[in-house]
């Protein structure tokens, strides 16, 4: 069981949305094999349903079996199809909601409609959600709370099923599904009968005809999945459209094993997992291109801008991707866009605790008698406010309706049947208003950002569980030479111990990627070559320190150069200079300088940006702060400086040595001072950049 082609329908129940694709409208898709071809936008009912038995048709003809999948219910709660048909069969009920809805670009019947199919049960409903502004639809109540002993179920077992599905019988207001249904009934009635027996309907027929109408569900995957269009319906087609035609025959045959009721059931539903491997594979990352670090070497100094202006432009993401849960993303950087599942408040709240009545409050005191009850946080008041009265609320609560205004308790003096105030007070005074902070389907953080505690609040607020993010980039650390030990072991005369790896592995740690020490490679180029191809399998990229320049020694640049990648870049900067870069087995290679301070320097500027890049992040760039210099300094021009800095009574004090290997100067300095490529003349309350260590996340 499989289908050669899919595809989603988003439908709507309002009238002609012009020629400008819009939200809230009607959106196709088309995807075979987990490809999908751009969504299409159709400005009203009649257009899409002339597009859609053309498509059909063309499949059909083809030879290809045909899913049509629509975010529209395909049933009602168990009763009503037998009330108004004298029969439970669903499909009935289609061919009676399409002998009596009218329906053209600008007008249809849906509200009278429902006021009408009220009259046959008894009270009052079961539809509700009169749209029409200053008409009142006979039998067609405004509000759900309205409706009494219509003895119909709210829900269908599906929509109790489905994580925040609305009710059928809603026809207007948020999350309003019922003008999608009767408006969407009479076009699957005259699919079903333009193709006969070439047609069925999932679940309540089996799924073996040429072509098969299913109902589908838009929240059955995280919000953070839609991506590749800004508005949330185009996105959601394309996305429901690539992971249904992704799932295998055995997957199908899973997702399409259902008992048939006559409510119907969400395609999908309960197999969500499988959906979610579809639609996000773990996607393998595209290859470093093998230009990426070439410039033009000839003997002249490559200026600090010009290198990083290469990196940044030949660089791209090499990471693939990955779903996780919104507890463990910290640090993280997202690979898609992230969009609020809900508004943020949900609802109209109290911003303070005390008494919520309807506002404006005019000037001077006022007595208003204490509604019985009370609103707070997680329990909000059910029931309406009598004009004129005042109700206990707490901070938090759900604004309830018939009030709109909050007065803060220190300001009343209250009994047990009234409270005093004092006005003036402004309408809506003390209360938040719904959607103020996020909207539900509004982007809230962009893709490459990398996740803060703070963001983490933000998209828990909105309901997000789950965020797409790239996999951690893994960063290897290699220290080279003879001549050093490891910290702890014993050091003989002419050897030294090893302060860069513990450096570079804490900064690689900082910056949220995944450290892997790869220790101390002797001046040995087979050994060397041995560690390199190790380190390839392992890594993303790697920093090495030691053997970047062109000396006898300096066996990293020889070995790269053997590679045909070399990139030895004399870079017009101090400290650091010879700046070594090349693909090691498509793996990129960073050759830093071998001394302390000219290796945290070079991997500042030029890692720190390169690497975040390369995990899928924005490239950042330091903030600097214009500081009085508290010394004196006379500059050439043709190369940058940075001295280790830091701040003294609000000046930028400098280490007294620039000596790179004064390893010492990075613990006393919090930061750098950059001197310009240009000559300077610096002396005590010039203007300097100051870059503290946070700017670059340290």
């Amino acid at each position: 069981m499989s289908f050669d082609t899919v595809i989603m329908v988003d439908w709507s129940g309002g009238n002609d949305r012009g020629a400008t694709p819009k939200k809230d409208a009607i959106w196709t898709c088309i995807a075979r094999a987990g490809q999908a071809e751009p969504p299409l936008y159709h400005r009203n009912r009649q257009i899409a349903e002339t597009y859609l038995q053309g498509t059909l048709t063309a499949e059909q003809t083809a030879g290809r079996r045909t899913l049509a999948a629509f975010d529209l219910c395909f049933a009602y709660p168990a009763g009503f199809a037998e009330k108004l048909t004298g029969s439970d069969d669903p499909l009935a009920l289609w061919d009676w909601f399409a002998a009596r809805v009218t329906d053209t670009p600008g007008f249809n019947n849906r509200f009278d409609l429902a006021g009408q199919i009220n009259t046959q049960f008894p009270g009052t409903g079961p539809f509700w959600g009169n749209g029409r502004p200053n008409h009142d639809v006979p039998h067609l109540p405004r509000k759900g709370r309205d409706r009494t002993g219509h003895d119909l179920p709210e829900h269908r077992a599906t929509d109790l099923a489905a994580p925040g599905a609305f009710s059928p019988w809603q026809l207007s207001g948020a999350g309003a599904v019922g003008g999608q249904v009767i408006m969407g009934l009479p076009m699957l009635s005259r699919l079903r009968h333009h193709f006969g027996a070439a047609l069925s309907v999932w679940p309540f027929e089996a799924p073996t005809a040429d072509i098969v109408l299913a109902e589908s569900y838009f929240s059955l995957l995280p919000a953070s999945y839609l991506t590749g269009h800004a508005i949330r319906d185009a996105a959601q087609v394309a996305l429901y459209a690539r992971a249904l035609s992704a799932l295998t025959p055995d997957q199908w045959q899973t997702v399409l094993d259902v008992v048939p009721t006559a409510e119907g059931w969400v395609l999908g539903l309960g197999h969500q997992d499988l959906l979610k491997g579809a639609a996000m594979p773990d996607l393998t990352p595209p290859p470093l291109r093998n230009d990426c670090f070439a410039m033009p070497q000839g003997a002249h100094w490559t200026p600090v801008d010009d290198a990083l202006a290469h990196l940044r432009a030949q660089l791209s993401p090499i990471t693939a991707t990955e779903t996780i849960p919104l507890a463990a993303a910290a640090g993280r950087i997202l690979a898609a866009p992230v969009i609020a599942a809900r508004s943020h408040p949900p609802h109209a709240n109290a911003a303070v605790d005390g008494y919520a009545f309807a506002g404006p409050l005019p000037d001077g005191p006022r007595t208003l008698p204490l509604h019985p009850g009370r609103a707070a946080a997680g329990d909000p008041f059910n029931g309406t406010v009598p004009d004129g009265h005042a109700l206990r609320i707490l901070t938090g609560a759900n604004i309830p309706d018939g009030t709109d205004t909050v007065v803060l308790q220190e300001d009343t003096a209250a009994n047990d049947t009234h409270i005093a105030l004092h006005g003036p007070l402004k309408q809506r005074a003390n209360a938040r208003k719904a959607g103020e902070d996020m909207t539900a389907g509004s982007d809230v953080l962009p893709a490459q950002r990398r996740l803060t505690p703070a963001d983490l609040a933000t998209l828990a607020a909105c309901g997000t569980g789950q965020v797409t993010v790239h996999k951690r980039l893994r960063v290897g650390v290699l220290s080279t030479g003879d001549e050093l030990r490891a910290p702890g072991e014993h050091a003989a005369d002419g050897q030294i111990f090893d302060a860069n790896r513990a450096m570079l592995l804490a900064d690689i740690e900082r910056w949220g990627h995944a450290a892997i020490d790869l220790g101390i490679a002797p001046d040995d180029r087979p050994k060397l070559r041995t560690i390199l191809d190790d380190a390839a399998d392992r890594c993303d990229a790697i920093l090495t320190s030691g053997g970047a320049s062109a000396g006898d020694e300096d066996h990293m640049s020889a070995l790269l150069q053997g590679t045909g990648t070399l990139a030895l870049w004399r870079i017009a900067m101090k400290p650091g200079r010879p700046l070594a870069l090349g693909l090691w087995q498509n793996t990129p290679v960073f050759g830093l300088p071998g001394n302390p301070v000219a290796a945290q320097v070079c991997a500042l500027v030029f890692a720190h940006p390169a690497l975040a890049h390369l995990a899928g992040a924005q490239w950042p760039t330091p903030q600097g702060f214009s500081l009085p210099a508290a010394f004196s300094k006379s500059k050439k021009a043709g190369r940058r400086e940075y001295l280790r800095a830091r701040i003294t009574d609000g000046a930028a004090e400098v280490f007294p040595s620039e000596g790179s290997g004064r390893v010492s100067g990075l613990s006393w300095a919090t930061g750098l001072v950059v001197l310009p490529d240009a000559a300077a003349q610096i002396t005590p309350g010039t203007p300097v950049t100051y870059i503290p260590f946070a700017s670059f996340d340290l």
